[in-house]
């Protein structure tokens, strides 16, 4: 404990040790389980418990009693092993969950026996004494106590942006922050009768919030699971009014079952998990369940300078007295440093370069980020009654306090009476009022990129506090002396700014320090010669349109309030902006709130950690270009899996449809149906997610953007399949006996001829999604990767291998046609891989359908 909170806590010797354990014992304990995710329980409910599962279930238990257990263990397989790999990575990342929760869990400071303790909340009982410090999150509610005073942000419980000041006898809730000053509170509500118990159960447990791709991916698997659904019943009514055996129609219905795109929910979970794992090792912590989606979606990042652009590591450079000699003014300047009840960075630096003893101030206005200053006024009790009579008659004799503190050297270690200010010196005075030198020395040292800091002195004595006003400057305010203040850039600076212009995210910089200092550090970053500077007085003073257009434009912006910070991440979001915003101080929470996604330093504040999606663990913002990158690059490989997966889908359906109407037959038997999804879809998505590659994404609907691939390719493979099936049934029926009816034609061989078909196209387009070479570009950008193209060729002799092994083509109930037969069913898809690139390439569906490409 140091001497300023000794000060405070002297007087507050909190309870014994015996007295804890009674309360404890009686029940008034803080001992509440707040539950940071999911029960094991749960998440084998939510992942088992579907429908679609139910539907599963349901036609492999028919089928089982039917005696096809070949076909009832093909859907169990396929269908619950994508399950049971749900299953084992939601207990991973519950376990993950625990884990964080257990380590990030905010402790709280605790009087007892006149001591401070750190404790788990969970220690607090019904009467004990908490200590607050800037920063501390109150973790339960009760009543200020003693001396001192803060500024509460109370945010996260009214949704207000206001702090709201705290002094003796003042109740603080749980939820809440403290943004500044420091005090003790007495504890009179614990557990479940806290105000936050409800807010802080949701906020910590686990929540299943579905990003934007997956609110896309559920309207297309519940479109997809609708139309099942009208053709199962269709399904019943033909049982009913034809002659379909029992095994026909549960044939059918797991062939309708397979329209729901069940594997896609396993291509995602599998794209998120790899993704998890990468980030995890790039000290990248993941706390909100859409934090991947929304890193791939973030087009602009506002950061601060402080502790994000630099390490934070303020040192005092030189001090230039004004009026005083530099003895006196490092004097005054430790007295101040020590005698403050709340320190900060830079009052900590002066502590280190100019030593001082405390004085008891009689009033002190902390420092705020709206404000951009701090004051102590310190009255006439400092010093002998010699000391205090020169004083008073200096003051009467209109001497300026500056001269009396050259006159009268007694006062090197007790002020004199009055206010003294630090702060930014445009808040504090106009540059037009001051000197040229000292005007002259202040943008000399914004423009090297340092922290300037005036420190001024008044002869009022009076509070500047008033009851319903915020603090106020006192009046004839004399200038002591400039401060600079040197910030070194992080090492890493240069290099992450590049990386954030390679994955297309605009930088903005948003401090509280001289718009200058910012910009220039701005520059020996490497962020540009010519970025647009401003700063929060000039926004002060424009419209709300001026304001947006500001946002969009402006590079760096100095002198900015916390709700200045906050209104320009909304109005960046108001023009369609994707805004993520790292933050480490309590003045960055509002603006973390604000933001899509919210990013903190796992060093900075407890209340910027609890708002935030993502936690820096090394306090470095070096790894967030790879972390952007890899939220690019998963959500690419979910849109090109979901495009395979659409295409067969619509593809498969439509064929249900006109068999139906052109032929009066099922197209596909179960067995068939899995094969071509197996190897048309399921193993192809299982390396897309791996090869993704980052780039950037158009600002629209996912499932719009996949149009102009989805729709020429699903029209013209259904079209070249029916009319293959067509060819063959026709064929069949012509074999047919004379003295064999119609009804009687055997569609193994038509069926096969299909599956064949659908196969080769449904590989051949692993090539149209990543074209190798120019040849194979018309639904997508030239890639140059011959990985999918090779995995297409895989694949096909896995296919034919399949065909070859008799087993195995009994298993799957397909026929081997001849050699001619597959040549043919080749050159169509060929053939069908022209036609559909000329579709492509002359964007005729795209102009019908109104697709902007751009």
């Amino acid at each position: 404990m140091n001497d300023k909170d000794a000060s405070l806590t002297s007087e507050l010797q909190g309870l014994s040790d015996r007295e804890v354990v009674a309360k404890r014992a009686a029940g008034q304990g803080n001992n509440v389980s707040l539950q940071s995710s999911r029960s094991y329980g749960q998440i084998l409910r939510e992942n088992l418990f579907t429908f679609i599962n139910a539907a599963f279930f349901t036609i492999s238990l028919v089928m089982f009693l039917l005696g096809r257990f070949g076909d009832g263990v093909l859907v169990v397989v396929v269908i619950f092993g994508g399950v049971l790999v749900n299953i084992c990575q939601e207990i991973w990342a519950k376990r993950k969950l625990d884990e964080i929760a257990l380590l990030y869990r905010p402790k709280a400071t605790v009087i007892r026996d006149g001591k401070e303790l750190n404790v788990d909340p969970n220690e607090i009982v019904l009467g004990d004494i908490l200590l607050l410090r800037p920063g501390d999150q109150i973790v339960v509610d009760g009543t200020v106590v003693g001396e001192g005073r803060i500024e509460v942000d109370e945010s996260l419980l009214t949704g207000e942006s206001d702090l709201i000041p705290k002094v003796v006898g003042d109740p603080v809730y749980s939820g809440s922050f403290c943004a500044s000053g420091m005090v003790c509170y007495r504890t009179e509500k614990v557990g479940t009768e806290t105000v936050a118990y409800k807010l802080m159960t949701g906020a910590r447990a686990f929540r299943q919030v579905l990003t934007p791709v997956q609110q896309e991916i559920n309207v297309v698997i519940r479109v997809f699971l609708l139309i099942a659904c009208f053709l199962w019943i269709l399904v019943g009514i033909s049982f009913l009014s034809r002659s379909y055996s029992l095994n026909d129609v549960v044939q059918r219905s797991a062939v309708i079952a397979g329209l729901v795109p069940a594997g896609l929910l396993l291509a995602i979970t599998l794209a998120y998990g790899l993704g998890a794992v990468r980030m995890i090792g790039q000290d990248v912590l993941i706390q909100q369940a859409n934090a991947v989606e929304s890193l791939s979606n973030v087009d602009v990042l506002c950061l601060d300078k402080t502790g994000t652009l630099t390490t934070n590591q303020i040192e005092l450079q030189e001090v230039y007295p004004i009026g005083i000699s530099e003895d006196e003014l490092r004097s005054l300047l430790g007295v101040y440093a020590a005698s403050t009840t709340a320190g900060n960075k830079t009052n900590d630096a002066i502590a280190n370069a100019c030593p001082g003893i405390i004085s008891e101030p009689m009033a002190e206005v902390l420092f705020s980020s709206a404000r951009k200053w701090s004051a102590l006024v310190f009255g006439r009790g400092q010093g002998s009654g010699e000391d205090r009579e020169a004083v008073q008659n200096t003051l009467r004799e209109g001497h300026s306090p500056t001269k009396f503190k050259i006159q009268n050297s007694k006062f090197s270690h007790s002020p004199s009476p009055g206010t003294y200010v630090l702060g930014a010196p445009e808040f504090l005075f106009s540059l037009t009022a001051l000197s040229f030198d000292v005007a002259d020395y202040i943008e000399a040292g914004a423009r090297q990129g340092l922290r300037v800091v005036m420190f001024a002195y008044s002869p009022e004595t009076r509070s500047l506090e008033g009851e319903d006003t915020s603090p106020m400057l006192p009046e004839n305010l004399t200038p002591l002396g400039i401060l600079r203040f040197s910030d070194q850039l992080r090492p890493e600076a240069k290099e992450t700014l590049d990386g954030f212009a390679i994955a297309g995210i605009e930088v903005k910089i948003i401090s509280g320090d001289n718009p200058q200092t910012v910009a220039a550090l701005a520059r020996q970053a490497g962020l540009g010669a010519d970025i647009e500077v401003i700063s929060g007085q000039e926004l002060a003073q424009m419209d709300k349109l001026q304001f947006v257009q500001t946002a969009l434009t402006s590079t760096v912006f100095g002198r900015i309030t916390p709700d200045q910070k906050a209104e320009l991440v909304r109005s960046l979001r108001r023009r369609g902006r994707y805004v993520a915003m790292i933050g480490d101080g309590v003045n960055d929470v509002l603006s973390l709130k604000q933001a899509n996604l919210a990013i903190a330093m796992a060093g900075g504040s407890k209340a910027t950690r609890s708002v935030a999606d993502i936690v820096l663990l090394k306090d470095s913002f070096g790894a967030l270009p790879h972390t952007f990158l890899e939220g690019q690059r998963i959500r690419n490989g979910i849109q090109d899996a979901m495009k395979l997966f659409m295409v067969r889908t619509f593809c498969v359906t439509l064929l249900v449809f006109a068999t139906a109407i052109v032929t009066d037959s099922f197209p596909l038997q179960n067995k068939q149906s899995a094969i071509v999804s197996l190897i048309g879809v399921g193993f192809p998505t299982t390396f897309i997610p791996i090869w993704a590659k980052p780039g950037a994404i158009p600002r629209r609907s996912m499932v719009r953007s996949m149009l102009h691939f989805v729709i020429p390719a699903t029209l013209t493979l259904t079209l070249v399949s029916l009319l293959v099936y067509l060819f063959y049934l026709v064929v069949a029926i012509l074999d047919l006996q004379p003295n064999l009816e119609l009804a009687q034609v055997d569609y193994e061989i038509p069926r096969s001829a299909l599956v064949t078909i659908l196969v080769m196209g449904e590989l051949l387009l692993l090539p149209f999604l990543k074209p190798p070479a120019r040849f194979w570009v018309g639904g997508e950008p030239l890639s140059r990767d011959w990985r999918y193209s090779i995995v297409a060729v895989v694949l096909l002799g896995v296919y034919f291998t399949i065909l070859a092994v008799p087993p195995l083509r009994s298993f799957f109930e397909l026929s081997r046609l001849s050699v001619i037969s597959y040549l043919f069913i080749g050159l169509v898809a060929l053939e069908w891989c022209l036609i559909l690139r000329a579709v492509w390439r002359s964007r005729f569906l795209d102009r019908f359908l109104g697709i902007d490409l751009g």
